[in-house]
């Protein structure tokens, strides 16, 4: 309250407090670091050769090309009309999309029951200890060698990474539930386990397991990106591709997609989370 500008507290001309122009401040505080963002970019870019570091145009134009360029996606003996921007996210979502839903299907009902239950959380805690430290792309080879390289084995990588980010989130969201809430349950006949977790854990736990799911889609595009440096189809792979042909503008693009993916998805969950949780 304090932090915001007096102007916006001050009265109307019809002696009522106003708020219009907290949003319209928010707005321009927020164009006003992109525009000098993009003007940092520019001039720092000019000092340069564009195999280096392109301008935002050479960017936006690389970007504009590769999106109304046409392409074709090919899925078994089905070919897509598409371009070449949206094919490559394409191949990329057949193992980003698989992965996430997994790790996620897999990590939140294993992170809530083992922080529910003591019993099985001592059994398997040391195991646990013992595998959490291992980053996703650690596993690689082992999965070249179960799977092969290709989306199978970039949505186990994906997998790992979101199964462990959701599982911690769940489990957390569990500890921290207060203890007053399951003895009022019990004092009102909540005896079993299973009505337990249905009724009061996981409605509990539920703000922080969609905290670890939002972590989990901006976090499983990283993994996606790293994954598909072992040769899986993808945004990952172009993007190394074309900066390792010092096509920098190209690889930009790519980056400029990625981000623009993440964004949307992340606005996409978000609403249908308020939709689920209001």
């Amino acid at each position: 309250m304090a932090s915001q500008d007096l102007a916006t507290w001050l009265p109307s001309e019809g002696g009522t407090v106003s708020r219009s122009r907290a949003v319209p401040r928010s707005v321009e505080r927020g164009l006003a670091g992109g525009v000098g963002f993009f003007v940092l970019w520019w001039a720092v870019a000019a000092t340069m050769p564009s195999y280096l570091l392109p301008t935002p145009i050479a960017v936006l134009s690389a970007f504009l090309t590769e999106l109304t360029t046409p392409a074709t996606l090919t899925i078994g003996t089905i070919e897509l009309p598409l371009t070449e921007l949206t094919v490559v996210l394409a191949q990329s979502l057949m193992h980003y999309l698989p992965g996430l839903f997994i790790g996620v299907g897999l990590g939140a009902p294993l992170g809530l029951v083992l922080g529910y239950s003591t019993v099985l959380d001592e059994y398997v805690s040391p195991v646990v200890s013992l595998l959490r430290p291992i980053p996703p792309l650690a596993w690689m080879g082992l999965v070249i060698v179960w799977v092969g390289i290709g989306h199978a084995g970039a949505a186990v990588i994906v997998s790992i990474g979101a199964f462990w980010i959701t599982f911690f989130a769940a489990y957390g969201g569990v500890e921290e539930l207060p203890q007053e809430w399951v003895e009022v349950a019990e004092s009102l006949g909540v005896e079993d386990d299973l009505t337990m977790l249905r009724k009061v854990v996981i409605p509990g736990s539920a703000p922080s397991i969609f905290t670890g799911i939002r972590t989990s889609i901006g976090r499983a595009w990283m993994i996606v990106v790293a994954a598909e440096l072992f040769g899986a189809p993808g945004i990952g792979y172009r993007i190394i591709h074309t900066a390792q042909s010092l096509s920098m503008d190209l690889s930009m693009a790519y980056m400029l997609a990625l981000g623009l993916v993440y964004l949307g998805s992340d606005v996409a969950f978000r609403g249908l989370r308020e939709v689920i949780e209001p």
